[in-house]
């Protein structure tokens, strides 16, 4: 029987271990990234329109990761809004060159 997180400190570990691979992360900042620039043009352009685009940006990406390369299933059908704030914390700490820590902490090691 799978283990229900009850809080996102608790998932938090998990989620990094559904991630262990580094080709797994690097798609997923792809698709981050992807999203958080559709999002700016959006805003900036007022092309709202781009918006719609945002689940599909991300999504794509992360779900090749895991069926591709993890051979998992995405927290997000079980966790979806832990997994978006856990994807989006992941794509920060990696951004600011702090994930090694948390990767070993969650028992996964360095990138």
């Amino acid at each position: 029987m799978a283990r229900i997180y009850t809080t996102f400190a608790e998932f938090w570990p998990f989620y990094l271990r559904e991630h262990s691979k580094p080709r797994t992360r690097a798609l997923h900042y792809i698709g981050t990234s992807l999203v958080v620039a559709l999002a700016v043009v959006a805003l900036v352009t007022a092309n709202w329109w781009l918006l719609v685009a945002l689940p599909i940006a991300g999504y794509f990406f992360a779900w090749i990761a895991h069926f591709g390369v993890e051979k998992n299933r995405p927290a997000t059908f079980t966790y979806p809004a832990w997994s978006l704030k856990a994807d989006f914390k992941m794509w920060w700490l990696w951004l600011t060159g702090r994930l090694g820590p948390e990767l070993e902490r969650a028992g996964v090691g360095r990138i």
